[in-house]
This record gives C-alpha cells, sequence and structure tokens, in this order.
C-alpha cells in the first residue's frame, strides 16, 4: 500500500478527468481525493442517492440502518477524514454482546476487545452525502445511471467512453474520460469488465473475490413506548448470534438521534441468505421473524416490518490488496471487499486508488 501522511492528494499541474460508477463510500472517498487535487471527476450512481451499504430507510416510525450498522476508526487518514464532517456522526454505546440461541442466552457480556462504535447521524448515510455535496453542486454526480459498456471513445482513441441506461432506458454516452474507476461490488465489476470485452486479468482477479448475501428484516414496534417501559425485551442493545438464521441483531432506537421508538434491525446469516437468496420477501419475512423471536422473546406482533435483499453484503474472502490499478490502459477498481467488508476498508480502498490514480 501506498502510506499517505493525510487523506488529501498533491494538486496536480495536469488535470485528467475521471469517471467513477458507484457511489457508496469508496468511490465518494475515492471521487472526492481526485477532485482535490485538481481533477475532473464524474461519479456515476445506479440508483438515486449516495452511500451504497451506508444507507437508511425511512418509516412511519423512525429510520433503519438497513445494511452497515456502524464504523470502527483505526486508520488515521480516516479519523482526518471524519475529522471534516463532525456533525455527521457520533458514537454509540452499543452494549454488544454474543448471544447462544434459540433460547436468547447471553455467552459473552461484552464482545472481545471491545472497540468504539460510530454511526451516522441523523442516519448512517449522513457522512457520504455530506462528502457527496461538494461533487453533486458542480452538477458531476449522474443519478439512476447504469453503466452497461466501457468502450474507446469515438473521437478520442486514447479515451474512454460509458455507454448507460436510465430512467425509461434512456440510453447515453458519456465521453471523453482519461480513466474510468469502478467502485461497486466485485462481481458487478468482473460483469462490466467482461462485458466491455477489457482487462482480464482484473477480471480473473475479481472472480476470485468471495462475497455473501444478506436478507435484513426491519422492525418497529410503537406500542413498547409507554410510561415505565422503556423498550421491550432483552437489555442488550446489539448482538452478535449463533442461529443459523441470523448473525447480528441491533436495537436501531438505542442509536443517537435515532427517536425512541422501539425498532430493530435483523441481518440473517451469510449461509442462510446464500441458501434463500431467490426467495420471496414474504417467506423471508415469517422466517426472520419467527427466528427473532426465538433470539430476543420479543413475541409482540410488529406494526411495521420490511425486508430488504443485499446481493453483495459480507466479503468472506477479500482481494488482499486495497485496490486494482492499471495506469497504462487507465482502468481501476475498488472496495470494501478489497480489504474486507467494513467501512473503513471501502474509504481506505477508494483513498488509495485515488492517490495511486492521480
Amino acid at each position: 500500500m501506498r502510506a499517505m501522511p493525510t487523506p488529501r492528494a498533491t494538486k496536480t499541474s495536469t488535470p485528467r478527468r475521471f469517471a467513477v460508477v458507484g457511489a457508496g463510500l469508496a468511490g465518494i472517498s475515492c471521487a472526492r481525493t481526485l477532485r482535490e487535487a485538481g481533477h475532473e471527476v464524474t461519479l456515476l450512481e445506479q440508483s438515486g442517492t449516495v452511500g451504497g451499504r451506508m444507507t437508511s430507510r425511512q418509516s412511519t416510525f423512525g429510520s433503519f440502518d438497513a445494511g452497515a450498522q456502524y464504523f470502527t476508526v483505526r486508520d488515521t487518514r480516516f479519523q482526518q477524514a471524519l475529522d471534516t464532517a463532525p456533525q455527521s456522526f457520533r458514537p454509540w454505546s452499543a452494549n454488544a454482546v454474543r448471544v447462544l440461541d434459540p433460547l436468547g442466552r447471553v455467552a459473552e457480556a461484552s464482545l472481545p476487545k471491545p472497540e468504539r462504535h460510530w454511526v451516522g447521524t441523523p442516519s448512517m448515510d449522513a457522512l457520504p452525502r455530506e462528502w457527496a455535496e461538494p461533487l453533486k453542486a458542480g452538477g458531476r454526480v449522474e443519478f439512476d445511471t447504469q453503466v452497461e459498456r466501457i468502450e474507446t471513445d469515438a473521437l478520442d482513441p486514447k479515451r474512454w467512453q460509458l455507454r448507460t441506461s436510465g430512467a425509461g432506458d434512456a440510453l447515453r454516452v458519456h465521453p471523453g474520460f482519461d480513466a474510468v474507476l469502478l467502485a461497486i461490488p466485485a462481481p458487478q465489476a468482473a460483469a462490466l469488465l467482461e462485458r466491455s470485452r477489457l482487462a482480464p486479468a482484473f477480471v480473473q482477479k475479481l472472480r476470485a473475490v468471495d462475497i455473501a448475501p444478506c436478507w435484513t428484516l426491519m422492525l418497529a414496534f410503537p406500542q413498547a413506548v409507554q410510561p415505565g417501559l422503556p423498550h421491550l425485551g432483552p437489555q442488550w442493545n446489539a448482538a452478535l448470534s449463533t442461529h443459523h438464521r441470523i448473525a447480528w441483531l441491533a436495537r436501531e432506537s438505542s442509536k443517537p438521534q435515532r427517536g425512541a421508538v422501539e425498532r430493530w434491525t435483523v441481518q440473517a446469516s451469510p449461509a442462510w441468505s446464500t441458501e434463500h437468496l431467490g426467495d420471496d420477501e414474504q417467506r423471508v419475512e415469517a422466517k426472520l421473524l419467527k427466528a427473532f423471536a426465538e433470539v430476543t422473546g420479543i413475541r409482540a406482533r410488529p406494526n411495521h416490518t420490511e425486508v430488504r435483499r443485499w446481493r453483495h453484503a459480507k466479503t468472506l474472502a477479500p482481494l488482499g490488496q486495497s485496490h486494482l490499478w492499471d495506469a497504462h490502459i487507465g482502468l481501476g477498481a475498488c472496495g470494501d471487499w478489497c480489504l474486507g467488508h467494513r467501512v473503513e476498508n471501502a474509504f481506505v480502498s477508494g483513498l488509495e486508488l485515488a492517490l495511486a490514480a492521480a
């Protein structure tokens, strides 16, 4: 890895045009670093918002962190970047435990090697939204834009153009890029490069990355907000679970600035999510709700339920290096899957790809 004393890239005297595909934290980290170095950056995102798995789902009863549940800070460069957005995150007293199932017995009162947990405020996507704001204000973010193919620019063979689709199957061509950087899950990056008939060596490395899916269940119990009844169920607010269906549970209402209504996010185990990847939402909801009751002892009927399927959630076998970059052809890739599955892994990967490409 290329060590840098700060997360900022040196201003360049020869600005270039970069396309960054994917507006999760890795893509935003990459794009903002290149922009600070004086390059022109276009950020293309297939959904209608930034943040990727650092997202929050809104409901009548409050928000849910449907993807990343918290983040840690181990790299000084990540801390320096966080210092630029101090209002976007707060510490979370998770009171996390490890539970034995199906009776919900606590195996460990706290997780090994306790580490401070942080969450975005007032929602998990606050941090990527703030970091992306300069790009959005400059009109450099293209939402609802799916990159279908990377091609040699029709007018300049030394550059790239992107063929994209959008709302209403609208097809567009984005020309004139000196480099294209993919900040999307490894399987999606491999598929895009294969469609484009590019970088077979990259494709081989990307195909070796193993990322498990995750089914997420979100529950709200507004009936718990009563005098003398601060919350339902266990005293702990988060747990690693050994249940064959559930890997993680968190009481959303215990997080700072999240509101008082009792809400839970339940994330299924990688093995169970893989086995039931093609199941319909109603079936998944019923099975996870039953498991939730077994682990927590909460058998009240929730007023709100919602499920979400993440096809690429937890990295089981990472790339083993912070990024991929070929300066000769101007192609690169980054993401949390390069180093692991933590939020911080995404930031470091995007940062180091930008520093290599700048």
